[in-house]
């Protein structure tokens, strides 16, 4: 089990440090490639529109094969993409190359949340599932600082250190990880995989549960520097230190949530969570200084670093042969969750006093994701076989 969490650590990792690293050298960028600044962040984009469009039909691809070749497929391109990236000339070769390395991801991390369930005892499962989500809150938590290390040497240097990075993964999943066949002479097209999932009720309800509960999350998440900013005169620097130290909440949260499930279970723990959270974001407008402010936000971070692998574990038992399909359209669901948060937030900053906008559609976006998991009974327990 240890080394299937320390290579699921590290999948998690990597791909989303790439995610993140550009971040930092979007200013070097803009001037190299002498574009205006209001259209670089489609270096950013790029990437991510790669992800989200081909993450609907990854899954399905990847289901009823090896999944073992199809993440080793994935990571080899990821690896290609991203070392390309360093020798990007021009604005659209950059753009290209981010594009390529979007698609590779999106064939990458869905073979996490699909495998752990094969590998992996029923019993520890919560708890692997935590170590990968605790390698995706640390790249979060790092990946900017890392970008803007390595870029200190120079701006390609953080595209050939993930690429190399990836490599010497790749070699990894080779030698450790086991195949990870379905079925023999099993292939399941695109259709068979969407209407599996379509026919299932409650993958259908966890799917929406889910999207629901991550536009309300990423729209708070989007705007915590603009009220740190806005409300509590905040340099970016300092802003950016608040903002690893939430991370770390995070991170802890998943690497020890599995503790509580154990105590607990996984549908009480799951459910008090989501109430816990809705009530975090209630309190979270009365902050009056910066102090509350980050106390209540790592509160809240490490109760989302507890629940996210719930949401993954859960997702998971809902299907058996199409487990790739429905970790992509988790990550779908998130990247839509992400984009209607930054039009929604916007908004709600203007409209409202401080935070207070933001931090009550979070709650009630919360509050109805967990009213969509009550109706599809995720928080009653399994009866034992």
């Amino acid at each position: 089990m240890k080394k299937y969490s320390i290579l699921f650590f590290l999948t998690m990792f990597i791909i989303g440090t790439d995610t993140f690293l550009i971040s930092p050298l979007l200013p070097t960028l803009t001037r190299l490639y002498g574009i205006d600044s209001s259209v670089s962040g489609w270096m950013v984009s790029a990437y991510a529109i790669g992800y989200a469009f081909f993450a609907l039909v990854s899954g399905p691809i990847s289901d009823g094969r090896d999944r073992k070749k199809v993440m080793s497929y994935g990571l080899a391109a990821f690896a290609f993409s991203t070392f390309l990236c360093g020798l990007a000339t021009s604005f659209p070769l950059m753009l290209l190359f981010r594009l390529f390395a979007g698609i590779s991801a999106s064939f990458v991390t869905p073979q996490v949340w699909a495998s752990i369930p094969i590998i992996v005892e029923r019993k520890h499962i919560v708890q692997v599932m935590g170590y990968a989500t605790a390698g995706l809150s640390a790249s979060q938590m790092a990946g900017v600082p890392i970008g803007g290390y390595l870029a200190s040497v120079s701006w390609q240097t953080p595209f050939y250190s993930i690429a190399i990075a990836s490599l010497i993964l790749l070699i990894l999943i080779h030698i450790y990880l086991p195949k990870l066949e379905v079925g023999k002479a099993v292939k399941i097209s695109v259709t068979e995989a969407y209407k599996d999932i379509l026919a299932n009720r409650k993958s259908i309800s966890y799917l929406i549960a889910y999207f629901v509960f991550q536009t309300g999350s990423f729209t708070a998440i989007t705007f915590i520097s603009t009220w740190f900013t806005h409300d509590f005169n905040m340099s970016l620097t300092n802003i950016s230190t608040a903002i690893i130290a939430v991370g770390a909440g995070n991170l802890f949260g998943s690497l020890f949530g599995s503790r509580i499930v154990k105590k607990f279970g996984l549908q009480q723990t799951f459910k008090a969570e989501l109430i816990t959270l809705v009530i975090l974001y209630l309190i979270l407008p009365f902050a009056s200084n910066f102090w509350l402010a980050e106390i209540l936000l790592i509160i809240i971070y490490i109760n989302n670093g507890f629940i996210f692998p719930l949401f993954m574990t859960t997702l998971q038992g809902t299907v058996e042969k199409v487990r790739s399909t429905i970790s992509s359209l988790s990550n779908a669901a998130m990247y839509l969750g992400e984009a209607i948060a930054g039009v929604v937030g916007g908004i709600l900053f203007v409209k409202f006093t401080g935070f207070s906008g933001i931090a009550v559609f979070a709650a009630i976006m919360i509050a109805l994701a967990w009213l969509l998991y009550a109706q599809a009974g995720a928080f009653r327990k399994r009866k034992s076989k």
